[in-house]
């Protein structure tokens, strides 16, 4: 079960990461990256980063990339919330394919 603290550091997570990639993007014309989840353990080692890549045929180039990428991308996190937080978890980015397993429902439906 998950408690309030954690549940207020994820959406605290979930924000910051969403404008970090939303900078990282603006280069890129036409790939959007939002960040659909987090989850952090309960001693805010570790925390699972759900992302939602658009286009979806890009998904696993740009998680590669990302993932190549994640001290970076920790090291801009701990430059937002070092105020908030004393230790910044591990990340750990999955994508998160629920829109695509949606859109699939639906096609299935309609024949």
């Amino acid at each position: 079960m998950e408690s309030t603290r954690l549940k207020k550091i994820g959406r605290l997570l979930q924000k910051e990461l969403g404008d970090i990639f939303l900078k990282q993007t603006k280069g890129m014309p036409g790939t959007l990256i939002s960040v659909s989840a987090v989850r952090v353990s309960p001693d805010l080692g570790i925390a699972k980063v759900y992302l939602s890549i658009f286009p979806s045929e890009k998904g696993p180039e740009i998680l590669k990339a990302i993932q190549a990428n994640v001290k970076a991308v920790r090291f801009d996190l701990g430059q937002r919330v070092h105020l908030q937080l004393r230790k910044i978890p591990e990340l750990s980015f999955y994508i998160d394919d629920s829109l695509d397993y949606i859109e699939n429902i639906d096609n299935l439906l309609k024949k």
